[in-house]
């Protein structure tokens, strides 16, 4: 990936962590200095002077002055700051304006693409944690899910994600939530999972219940990612009901929070083994649904 500009001038709606990085790693991009908008003045201009840009008075300057805008705003912000840039854009005025929101597509952006602007959702599908620098490293061979109404915006969004040093994967205009849904459910709710089982080392005793875990959940982790389903192991596999049942007595007794997690967990692991054809043990499914 070469640093040189491929924009007359790049604008970015926002000033949190993902605007930030975006700021930070389109800069060279932009052939005139990269103009940022914030909803906070002060947020904006600090965003802005760490990545070496400048700041715009409002949202409608970036309509006015940019080839592509970059909306990096909160969800709930997205409507407001659509209608804005609406309002200022020229019609036939030639930009590329896309928003960095996993669970929306393109339809949002609907009042732009009315007026003429190439229009594309473009979600990296990664964590941002504050580290612009980072973040813009960790930008190269990260899978960004793109969206886009028509094959021209589409392909504008590849060569977006490409100067990134990302990947594109196109997903529809239809499965956008259910995408958001799949990284939600893998990422937010392993934080719930891993909660739960340190809270019950910890009442088991465990002082330090993440130095059990991690060496288990990590191995889990990496042989899911290579062999899917058949990662699997542990008593639900080998059909160990006598297992199971101290593990639901030890539970309700000492962790009873952790009950219903453990249950459902369970459950749906039965379930994916019956789909897999794996048959698991007739006996275990009455014991779980208890």
């Amino acid at each position: 990936m070469t640093d040189s500009p491929r924009y007359h001038r790049v604008g970015i709606a926002g000033s949190g962590r993902v605007a930030r990085a975006l700021a930070l790693a389109l800069a060279p991009r932009s052939a005139a200095p990269l103009l940022l908008w914030g909803r906070s003045p002060d947020r904006a201009q600090g965003a802005a002077v760490a990545a070496g840009a400048a700041t715009a008075e409002s949202c409608a300057v970036l309509a006015q002055r940019c080839d592509l805008i970059v909306l990096a705003v909160a969800d709930d912000a997205l409507a407001a700051v659509v209608a804005a840039l609406a309002d200022a854009l020229a019609p036939g005025n030639e930009v590329f304006v896309c928003h960095v929101s996993g669970g929306s597509g393109a339809a949002p952006l609907a009042p732009l693409h009315q007026r003429g602007a190439l229009t594309a959702a473009v979600h990296p599908a990664m964590t941002f944690t504050g580290d612009p620098a980072q973040e813009v490293l960790r930008m190269a061979g990260a899978r960004f899910a793109i969206t886009a109404p028509d094959g021209e915006a589409l392909a504008e969004a590849r060569v977006l994600v490409g100067l990134l040093g990302g990947v594109a994967v196109e997903i529809a205009e239809p499965q956008r939530a259910l995408y958001h849904a799949a990284l939600s459910h893998a990422a937010n709710h392993l934080v719930t999972l891993l909660d739960g089982a340190s809270q019950a080392l910890r009442i088991a005793g465990a002082d330090e219940p993440g130095a059990l875990i991690a060496p288990l959940v990590r191995a889990a982790l990496e042989n899911s990612l290579a062999h899917g389903f058949g990662a699997l192991s542990g008593p639900l596999l080998r059909g160990d009901a006598a297992t199971i049942r101290t593990h639901l007595v030890a539970i309700e007794r000492d962790c009873p929070d952790l009950l219903p997690a453990y249950r459902a967990m369970a459950l749906a692991t039965l379930d994916a083994l019956d789909r897999s054809g794996a048959s698991p043990a007739a006996e275990l499914r009455p014991i779980l649904e208890g």
